[in-house]
This record gives C-alpha cells, sequence and structure tokens, in this order.
C-alpha cells in the first residue's frame, strides 16, 4: 500500500521552486552541495561570497554561513523590516556564535558538514517562520497605529471641549462631521486639530 504525501506539504514544495536563494557560502565542499541541492530542488540559486551589506534584488531566503571571521560585519539587511527569511550555517558552536546566529534572528539552522538529507525540510520551515513572523509583525503594527489613532481622537476631543465649551458626544460628532465633509479618517481629522492647537500655542490636552 503506497502512502500518500500530505497535501500540505504540496503548496510549500511549489513555492520553494519560485524562490530566489541567495547563498551566503564559501566555495568549498558544503557550499558546492547547498548549491547542488538547492538547483535539484528548483530554486533559482545566487552565490555570494564574502557576505555582503546588500542583498540581490527579490531574495526570498538567504542561506548564510556564520563564520567567526565574518562576525564582525553589521548585517544590516538582516534588521530591515522587509527583511527575507534567514538559514544560519554553522560549523561550530561556542557562545558567540549562537548569539550571532540570535541576533540575526534567522528562522532556522543548518548544522555543518551538510548532508543530502534535511535541507528541504529547514527551507520549508523557515520559510513558514518568516511568514508567520510577519504576520504577527503586521499585525502589532495594525494595533498600534489603532492605539495611537484612538488617543489622537481622544486629545482632539478634548480641545474641542475645552475651545467650543461642548459635550464630548458634541465633541466626537463634530470631528466626524468634519472627517466626511473631507473625505478623510477621524484619526486624520482629529491630527488636523491636534496640530493646529499645537501651532496656535494653545496648551495641548495633555499637558
Amino acid at each position: 500500500m503506497n502512502r500518500q504525501q500530505p497535501r500540505a506539504t504540496s503548496p510549500h514544495l511549489k513555492e520553494l521552486r519560485q524562490l530566489k536563494i541567495t547563498l551566503m557560502h564559501p566555495d568549498d565542499a558544503d557550499g558546492l552541495l547547498l548549491a547542488q541541492q538547492l538547483q535539484r530542488i528548483g530554486c533559482q540559486v545566487r552565490s555570494v561570497w564574502p557576505p555582503v551589506q546588500h542583498l540581490p534584488e527579490d531574495t526570498d531566503i538567504v542561506l548564510l554561513a556564520v563564520r567567526p571571521d565574518f562576525l564582525h560585519l553589521p548585517m544590516s539587511w538582516a534588521h530591515s523590516e522587509q527583511a527575507p527569511a534567514l538559514v544560519a550555517v554553522v560549523n561550530y558552536e561556542n557562545p558567540t556564535i549562537v548569539s550571532t546566529v540570535l541576533d540575526l534572528k534567522a528562522q532556522a539552522v543548518l548544522p555543518s558538514p551538510i548532508r543530502s538529507f534535511g535541507l528541504l525540510s529547514t527551507l520549508v520551515v523557515a520559510r513558514q517562520n518568516h511568514k508567520e513572523s510577519r504576520q504577527i509583525h503586521l499585525h502589532v503594527h495594525k494595533l498600534q497605529n489603532k492605539l495611537l489613532g484612538q488617543r489622537r481622537v481622544t486629545d482632539a476631543k478634548a480641545i474641542l471641549i475645552a475651545t467650543h465649551r461642548v459635550s464630548e458626544e458634541r465633541a466626537y460628532e463634530m470631528l466626524r462631521e468634519q472627517a466626511m465633509n473631507k473625505r478623510i479618517s477621524i484619526e486624520d481629522i482629529a491630527q488636523t486639530i491636534i496640530s493646529a492647537s499645537e501651532l496656535l500655542g494653545m496648551k495641548g490636552p495633555r499637558e
């Protein structure tokens, strides 16, 4: 009886064949084997060494050899908001190497020497971890913007209450009316009122 592959693996494998991978690894036995395996999977591979500070465009995954000689490099691309998924390739473990891997926020680790088994699952896990991390980041960003918008509305209402001697309900209605008339969000009209208040030298509601 033939065992069927889980359906969940199919989209992941199909996606891997469309990915652009930057391989930052010395041109040694491990580097050659990694390049061969990636090409066998169907990935588009670009090899770079030593590590660079600017990634090739449209890089989806970086396989980076974490070597002691290059730990001083800033690797600023790994900390950008649009950073690709990162797989750290390590051939030696010590506190410094482990700390560097954590600092780079690697989504997976591939031990050296490289074997023919494990690369595929490592890429799938790294890609999935990267997606989930990005989704969490976007969700947190939306929540922060929402909270900031609510604070702006609260501050703008306080300004209207103080300047027009109206109730809180009426202040909110004024914000909503202005937002509808100008076809912008209530948060944006609130920011306009706050900015105008600051420009006129009025005391803010939190001062």
